[in-house]
């Protein structure tokens, strides 16, 4: 009964910003490294941030670097994703992800194969 739930994608203009959120529940939220990744048409899904289940820990692809930033609230099982300075390329489905095993790891995981549940996604789209 694990479920994660996307939020805040929508359509956005170039250099702008938005926020996503992903609510979690039916799982330890505050055990579980939490993570986002993103889909755009034709190609993989790849990595976008991560951080780990106390806040630290927190991972950036180099694409997204100072631009993007993750955080959560362990409180309202919710991991957040700031997106500002928005580019074309941006644009994609995003996803929510948890890792149930982070304790067992140094840090949290950019790998797509160690998250185990997924939401369902919220697409972005960046205008120019």
């Amino acid at each position: 009964q694990v479920q994660l739930v996307e939020s805040g994608g929508g359509l956005v203009q170039a250099g702008g910003s938005l926020r996503l959120s992903c609510a979690a529940s039916g799982l330890a939220f505050s055990d579980c490294a939490m993570g986002w990744f993103r889909q755009a048409p034709g190609k993989e899904r790849e990595f976008v941030a991560a951080i780990g289940a106390n806040g630290g820990g927190t991972n950036a692809a180099d694409s997204v670097q100072g631009r993007f930033t993750i955080s959560r609230d362990n409180a309202k099982n919710t991991v957040f994703l700031q997106m500002n300075s928005l580019k074309l390329e941006d644009t994609a489905v995003y996803y929510c992800a948890a890792d149930r095993n982070y304790g067992s790891r140094w840090d949290a995981t950019t790998l797509r194969s160690d998250y185990d549940y997924w939401g369902q996604g919220t697409q972005v789209t960046v205008s120019s």
